[in-house]
């Protein structure tokens, strides 16, 4: 695959000012904005920052993301699954992972989350492939948002529905590891039957492998 990329934007009024949500953006571009401090889900913000700046420049990789006028307040990426993941398995060139998606607290209930995926799927070329995001209930601001696990599940599953994911099943022992915790999944409308007939194989892994030692029976 060629991973074409091509650039969209939009801005969005907010009580706190007007937001550019902008990307696919390579590392060049985005060492032009500060990283907010308050960006800090994953890890602190200056290596979270390092993080995605690398994966922007990744051959597949993409990085969208929200603005003040100077400053990085939310983003999201996409990129392969990491090679040690289940999702790597059969090294499927048109799957990528929604690797991370996060919102300073100032600005959540602004939907600009939702904004950042609406944004993503802009680009045509998304149709060619099969997106995914593991969504696991220990990863979830349970504290800040005083939301219970399931009213979190609520409002994540409407974000995704912005970027056309749906919860789909599968045998993943982390996923089904806990009932709230899902997989979501977006098909493109240009990825070829072979390539969904392959990720449903790996959706459910375990079943094929169990078969597979059972000679297929």
């Amino acid at each position: 695959m060629n991973h074409t990329k091509v650039y969209h934007a939009i801005t969005k009024d907010t009580p706190h000012g007007m937001i550019t949500i902008e990307g696919p953006l390579p590392s060049t571009e985005l060492r032009k904005y500060q990283f907010h401090n308050d960006l800090t889900a994953f890890r602190p913000a200056d290596k979270q920052f390092a993080a995605i700046l690398e994966i922007a420049d990744f051959l597949e990789g993409r990085l969208i993301i929200a603005r003040t006028e100077d400053t990085i307040i939310g983003y999201v990426t996409y990129l392969h699954p990491d090679p040690l993941e289940r999702w790597s398995t059969f090294n499927m060139d048109d799957l990528i992972e929604l690797g991370a998606i996060e919102v300073i607290p100032k600005y959540r209930g602004a939907k600009i989350a939702s904004s950042l995926l609406e944004v993503s799927m802009m680009d045509d070329y998304m149709e060619n492939y099969i997106i995914i995001s593991t969504e696991y209930y220990w990863h979830w601001d349970l504290d800040g948002t005083k939301l219970s696990v399931w009213g979190y599940r609520n409002i994540m599953e409407k974000m995704m529905a912005a970027g056309g994911l749906s919860p789909a099943p599968t045998d993943d022992p982390e996923i089904i590891s806990h009932p709230a915790n899902c997989l979501m999944v977006r098909i493109g409308k240009y990825v070829p039957e072979e390539s969904i007939a392959r990720f449903d194989t790996l959706r459910f892994l375990q079943r094929h492998q169990h078969r597979t030692m059972r000679g297929g029976f």
